[in-house]
């Protein structure tokens, strides 16, 4: 069984950085895309960006030239680097093997001054 686990949320000022990891375990293939999304309070999910198992990129418009994401197949992660965060980046970000709908339990970004 495959487990996600998301970390690297935090609180962070405007203008700051954070870089959220997604380690995958278990019955894994080393190479899988990943979506990353996002929950505000008293929003719906909304996603973020992906990564897919060629490597190709997509980002949603909110966070383009500002959020990337990247993998590090060996170690079975993908990161989400963010900066220039805004007031409005704030929720819990969760990461997605869309193939099998499987899930993190998500981390959680504030940002706030």
């Amino acid at each position: 069984q495959v487990q996600l686990v998301e970390s690297g949320g935090g609180l962070v000022q405007p203008g700051g950085s954070l870089r959220l990891s997604c380690v995958a375990s278990g019955n894994v293939r080393s190479i899988y895309a990943t979506d990353w999304y996002r929950q505000a309070p008293g929003k719906q999910r909304e996603l973020v960006a992906l990564i897919t198992s060629g490597g190709n990129t997509n980002y949603a418009d909110f966070v383009k030239g500002r959020f990337t994401v990247s993998r590090d197949n060996a170690k079975k992660t993908v990161y989400l680097q963010m900066n220039s965060l805004k007031h409005e980046d704030t929720g819990v970000y969760y990461c997605r093997i869309p193939g099998d709908n499987i899930w993190g339990q998500g981390t959680q970004v504030t940002v706030s001054s």
